[in-house]
């Protein structure tokens, strides 16, 4: 093996949003945060927990309502022209 290729690897800590710290190594040599662990995830709590979804839904629905309104007005317009 070649020597002096790979990245130097240090010692970091990981912070969740929920406080739970965790100890691992990294190249990229300083702290990481993180939004979900195995402490609070949902899969690993049992759990439901919304975590940023609120309101992505109701933009969905708006679009698609654009959408569908926007087709119908094409619909009955070609529809006239007829």
């Amino acid at each position: 093996m070649k020597e002096a290729i790979h990245p130097k690897s240090t010692d970091v800590t990981i912070k969740c949003t929920c406080g739970a710290l965790f100890k691992s190594s990294s190249t990229m040599c300083k702290d990481f945060n993180v939004e979900l662990c195995s402490k609070c995830h949902p899969f690993f709590t049992g759990k439901q927990r919304l975590v940023d979804s609120t309101g992505r839904v109701d933009r969905f629905n708006k679009r698609m309502e654009k959408f569908q309104a926007h087709q119908n007005a094409k619909k009955s317009k070609a529809a006239g022209n007829q």
